[in-house]
């Protein structure tokens, strides 16, 4: 095998492994793969080796490199997992299938009226800041049910929450309590665990891992 068909084989193993650990499916958990700041010729081999969902924390830098990629690749699944300014969102819905930063009430007015002029819906994680980091971005967490009250009534197809866990602490609580969030508000996809800890996330419950130094190697 090729080196980035051996990277992401083994990253699926370890998520068949935790998995198993879990008694959960391999199937109920989609790895998409953060090819931020990587370009299109180090995303292709990923593609190539049979990778199709992939993940963009800027709106322009998806936009420079993702239309060539999509017409050269069939059924590729593009998300948002970085901050989005809701002067944005616009942009965010035509490119994007899903998007994992729903975080603020302006966000949800600035996505239903992309939505009706796009003609089309874009399923969304809210982001939680779990943490208490205010620079992370994501919805505190005891405004959360607000939030999703208005999403909903809103139109806005919110499929789960999602969080990025305070750097360099165990971030098994932290999985375990937006666990209990979405369970508490009747949600059931988890948008959580990245290259260091997506193992202990999928064992805690996660349906989507974000995963990328360990697909491509340090961020170009």
């Amino acid at each position: 095998m090729t080196e980035p068909a051996s990277a992401l084989a083994e990253v699926y193993d370890n998520i068949a492994k935790a998995a198993k650990i879990a008694r959960r499916e391999p199937s109920q958990i989609e790895l998409v793969a953060i090819s931020k700041t990587h370009p299109a010729e180090a995303i292709a081999p990923l593609i190539e080796a049979g990778q199709r969902v992939f993940g963009e924390n800027r709106v322009q830098e998806a936009q420079a490199k993702w239309p060539a990629l999509q017409e050269a690749h069939e059924g590729l699944s593009l998300h948002l997992v970085g901050q989005l300014q809701s002067n944005k969102a616009e942009d965010a819905v035509r490119l994007f299938d899903c998007i994992h930063s729903l975080d603020r009430p302006s966000l949800v007015s600035a996505l239903a009226k992309a939505f009706d002029k796009a003609g089309r819906q874009v399923p969304c994680f809210v982001q939680v800041d779990i943490g208490e980091e205010a620079q992370k971005g994501g919805c505190p967490i005891a405004d959360v049910p607000a939030l999703l009250a208005e999403a909903r009534a809103a139109g806005i197809p919110v499929m789960g929450l999602m969080c990025v866990p305070p750097f360099g602490v165990e971030p098994s609580p932290y999985f375990a309590l937006l666990a209990k969030m979405a369970a508490d508000n009747g949600l059931d996809k988890l948008s959580m665990g990245m290259s260091g800890d997506y193992e202990t996330a999928v064992m805690l419950g996660a349906t989507h891992v974000r995963v990328g130094s360990a697909l491509f190697g340090a961020r170009g």
